[in-house]
């Protein structure tokens, strides 16, 4: 049987979880498959974040 790289390498997911952290959310859970990498991240009221446009245009007339 012939030895195939790694479909994803250690910083393939270092690289993805500093990402997520970067970005101010939360990672609940690390998922690694033959396919990539994926996160589970958790909810965060920080991640979005309105402006006070939001506020304006959400406002009832």
């Amino acid at each position: 049987m012939a030895n195939r790289p790694a479909p994803f390498t250690q910083a393939d997911v270092t690289r993805a979880i500093k990402g997520a952290l970067a970005a101010g959310v939360q990672v609940r859970e690390v998922i690694a498959t033959a396919e990539g990498v994926r996160i589970i991240l958790t909810g965060n009221d920080n991640a979005r974040k309105g402006d006070d446009w939001d506020d304006i245009r959400n406002a009832a007339p």
